[in-house]
């Protein structure tokens, strides 16, 4: 088999274990998990379970490999990741897991169980065609022609069954980062069976580089928070590399007495949809303009220094797609941008910069146990990104309004990428079940349907959980 060095589960104080022995058995394999899942880990049991019985039915009996990659919440710090500012992300128990077993030809055959996500097969190469706009295995596409740039002689193919199902998986679309869980462990997978051992600021790079194949001009933030999770903690991330191309991170406790509780909205967004990219466009456009005054800066937090009100009358309001691009304002790697576009430049640097500055004030509240300042910075983070960012929906300001109004919140915020998806609310942990059912009574009523709220358990690093008969 191939040299198994390879990024592993950060929480796991111990080698993958081997479960084939006691045929994997639901007692042991709950005991495996606690590590990961601690009090859910009866009920992940469950799941794996019913996951290698459906890998088997898919490739047949044998030995399987077991990866798994967490989805996020952010606390604060919406849409700086790729414009190289701060960030705040909690890992989630809540995680995509992925069934593997080599193959001997370099095809990767994929299914989901999922019924709604379509069987899909690839042959890999350093230049692996895309499925249809859209298709969930494009994540795995991108993720295997990274790997097989790096390694095209040792690298194999796969039988894969991707599991994000209930009751502790990711919905697509939900602002819990289910794409990027799914580049994760796909990555982790395809460079454990190539033998690459790859350090953090590589893995984390190759992952977004898989996602950008699918046409998401995204940051590095999930996929460090994947890599890098510690149960209990949010990880603080200066999404500017050194000199050297090393980021600093810094794992930032929670508070003990308060609760995180993440409200879905029920609506579903994609990424590649266009108007994420128009966001990361406007911001370019923003660095354009301001190097005429500023030669030299290549994304917005090189002016995090420079006040506020010094930077705004250099930036146009808005700007046609095809203007900005004759003028030299815009490049042309955005995909989904049509000439009728219209780009709001100021509004988007605006919120970029505020934003950088509002994670590092919830990080020196957090040091200080000032939660009602943290409180504060989470409703003006929601202000920003539905004002200036323009990224939330009726139903998100629903779910931010009630859950403000509901006793024991500090705050609550719009989280992800928007247009849909989840709320981040910060409860006093005795008010939390409380605080829910306010919220999911005032969404009854002007939406019809019942929201689900679940509390925040935090999730480890990502990485090979085990070997197992399937």
């Amino acid at each position: 088999m191939p040299n198994h060095n390879v990024i592993r589960n950060r929480q796991s104080t111990t080698s993958p274990v081997d479960l084939a022995q006691n045929g994997a058995e639901l007692a042991g394999l709950t005991a495996e998990l606690a590590p990961l899942y601690g009090d859910q880990s009866a009920v992940q049991a469950e799941r794996y379970v019913d996951a290698l019985t459906q890998f088997s039915a898919f490739a047949g009996p044998g030995p399987a490999w077991l990866f798994r990659a967490p989805g996020r919440v952010n606390l604060i710090g919406e849409h700086t990741d790729y414009n190289n500012g701060f960030v705040m992300p909690i890992a989630l128990d809540r995680d995509i897991l992925l069934v593997v077993r080599p193959r001997r030809d370099r095809t990767v055959r994929l299914a989901n169980i999922e019924p709604e996500f379509e069987q899909s097969a690839f042959t890999v190469s350093e230049e692996i065609p895309q499925a249809s706009p859209g298709h969930w295995s494009n994540y795995v596409r991108g993720a295997a022609q990274m790997i097989a740039r790096l390694a095209p002689d040792a690298f194999t193919g796969m039988d894969c069954l991707a599991v994000g199902a209930a009751p502790l998986g990711l919905a697509r679309g939900s602002g819990l980062s289910s794409s990027s869980a799914l580049t994760v462990s796909a990555t982790l997978a395809l460079a454990h069976f190539a033998g690459l051992n790859l350090p953090p600021e590589q893995f984390v790079q190759i992952c977004s580089d898989a996602e950008w194949y699918v046409g998401t001009r995204g940051g590095i933030m999930d996929q460090f928070i994947s890599l890098l999770a510690r149960r209990d903690h949010a990880l603080f991330l200066d999404c500017r590399p050194d000199v050297n191309g090393q980021y600093a991170t810094r794992h930032v406790p929670l508070p003990a007495a308060y609760q995180i509780l993440i409200a879905d909205s029920g609506v579903h967004h994609s990424n590649v949809r266009g108007e994420y990219n128009k966001r990361v466009a406007s911001c370019r456009i923003g660095v354009a303009s301001l190097r005429r005054k500023h030669p030299g800066i290549t994304h917005l937090r090189d002016v995090h220094s420079i006040p506020w009100g010094e930077l705004a009358p250099s930036l146009p309001e808005q700007i046609g797609a095809v203007k900005a691009a004759t003028s030299g304002l815009l490049d042309t790697d955005i995909p989904g941008l049509e000439p009728a576009d219209v780009l709001h430049v100021r509004a988007c640097c605006r919120h970029v910069w505020h934003e950088n500055h509002r994670v590092e004030q919830a990080l020196a509240a957090l040091d200080s146990g000032d939660i009602a300042a943290v409180g504060a910075l989470l409703q003006a983070a929601h202000a920003s990104a539905r004002d200036d960012y323009a990224i939330s929906t009726p139903e998100i300001e629903t779910l931010v309004a009630s859950a403000s109004a509901a006793p024991g919140v500090v705050g609550a915020r719009l989280t992800g990428a928007g247009w849909g998806g989840c709320v981040l609310v910060l409860v006093r942990q005795e008010e939390a079940v409380h605080a829910a059912g306010v919220i999911q009574n005032s969404f009854l009523s002007a939406h019809g349907r019942v929201p689900t709220i679940f509390p925040c358990r935090t999730g480890a690093a990502a990485g090979l959980v085990a070997t197992v008969d399937a």
